[in-house]
C-alpha cells in the first residue's frame, strides 16, 4: 500500500475559533496553513544494497488456498523511527504492513491462472504499492519475463520487499516444477505522480498515449498488479494516470484488490471505478468479492482497454 504525499492530514475540528473574524471555526480560513510535505525523490533501489544491521528481518509462511508463500516482518520503529503505525502521510504510507488486499489479490491471480484466464510466462509485470510484494512474487514464480516492484518508500523496498522477494525465490523454498525462469527483477521508489519518469516500460508523452488507435509505440507492462492502493481520494487521479501510461495497449490488463470503501479517508474501489468509467478509456470486470467479516467488503477487479 503506497500512495503519494497528497494524502490528507486530519486536524482537530473547532466549532468556535479564537480568531477575531466571525468566531465560527468552520467558516474561518487558517492563518498560516502548513505547506505540503514534498514527496521523496524517485529512485531505483538496487537489490544488492545492504540492509542496516539494526533492522531485524524474519519470515513466516502464509497459506493462500493451496499456494504457500513467505511473508517477511520488520519493525516500523527500526526502519522509520516510528511506532507501529499504519501510516504517516508524506513520510510512511503503510508499506511494512501486510494488508488483506494483497492476500486477496494473490488468491485471485492463482484462481485466474488455474482456470486458464491468466498467464505470466514471458510477460512484463509491474506491482504498484508493493509492500511485501506477494502478487509480484507470484508473477516471478510463474515465469514472468520482468517483474518491477514500486513502493512510495525506498526504505520499504530495501528492508522488506527485497529480502522477501529473495526469500520466496530461493530454490529451497519451492519445488522444482515451479516456473522460476530467472526473469528481470527491479525495484523503484517514489510518488505515483513522478515514478513514470524512471520506470523502464512506460509511455511518457502524449504522442504515445493514443488509446483509440490500439497501437502502443512503447513496449509497456503487460500486467499491472496493485492491492490497497485506492484508499485516499487525493491520490486516485495520479494513480489512474500512471496506470494508463504504464499499461500496454490494447492487450494489457490491471488487477486491483481493495476495500469497497475506506471509511475516514474516502477512497475505495467504487470511488476509483467511477473515475475510470467517467474517463471511458478502460473497462472493469469484477473478479472476486470477499465478505468474511474481518473488514468491510473487499473486491478484486480487472481493468482493460475498451
Amino acid at each position: 500500500m503506497a500512495a503519494n504525499s497528497e494524502k490528507p492530514s486530519f486536524e482537530t475540528f473547532q466549532l468556535f475559533s479564537s480568531s477575531t473574524n466571525l468566531g465560527l471555526g468552520f467558516l474561518d480560513s487558517p492563518q498560516n496553513p502548513l505547506p505540503p510535505t514534498p514527496p521523496p525523490p524517485c529512485v531505483e533501489v538496487i537489490s544488492s544494497d545492504e540492509i542496516s544491521s539494526s533492522v531485524k528481518f524474519t519470515v513466516e509462511p502464509v497459506n493462500l488456498g493451496g499456494l504457500t508463500l513467505l511473508k517477511g516482518r520488520v519493525n516500523t520503529q527500526e526502519v522509520f523511527g516510528l511506532s507501529n503505525s499504519d501510516l504517516v502521510p508524506g513520510k510512511y504510507e503503510g508499506g511494512l504492513k501486510l494488508w488483506e488486499g494483497s492476500l486477496d489479490l494473490v488468491k485471485a491471480l492463482y484462481t485466474e491462472f488455474k482456470n486458464g484466464n491468466l498467464s505470466f510466462r514471458g510477460k512484463r509485470v509491474l506491482e504498484l504499492g508493493c509492500g511485501h510484494g506477494l502478487p509480484g512474487i507470484f508473477a516471478c514464480l510463474e515465469g514472468a519475463a520482468a517483474v518491477h516492484f514500486q513502493d512510495f518508500n525506498a526504505e520499504v523496498l530495501r528492508c522488506l520487499t527485497i529480502p522477501n522477494v529473495n526469500a520466496n525465490l530461493s530454490e529451497k523454498n519451492h519445488p522444482l516444477e515451479t516456473n522460476v525462469t530467472g526473469g528481470e527483477v527491479r525495484f523503484f521508489a517514489g510518488d505515483w505522480s513522478e515514478i513514470h519518469k524512471i520506470l523502464p516500460y512506460v509511455q511518457n508523452n502524449e504522442k504515445d498515449l493514443n488509446y483509440s488507435s490500439g497501437h502502443s509505440q512503447v513496449a509497456n507492462y503487460d500486467i499491472i498488479l496493485m492491492a490497497e492502493t485506492v484508499y485516499s481520494i487525493s491520490t486516485l487521479q495520479s494513480l489512474y494516470e500512471l496506470i494508463k501510461k504504464c499499461t500496454s495497449c490494447p492487450h494489457g490488463v490491471v488487477y486491483m484488490a481493495a476495500k469497497k470503501h475506506y471509511f475516514g479517508v474516502g477512497g475505495g474501489t467504487r470511488r476509483f471505478l467511477s473515475l475510470v468509467e467517467k474517463d471511458g478509456v478502460m473497462a472493469s470486470n469484477l473478479v472476486a468479492e470477499v465478505a468474511d467479516g474481518s473488514s468491510n467488503v473487499r473486491e478484486v477487479w480487472k481493468l482493460s482497454f475498451r
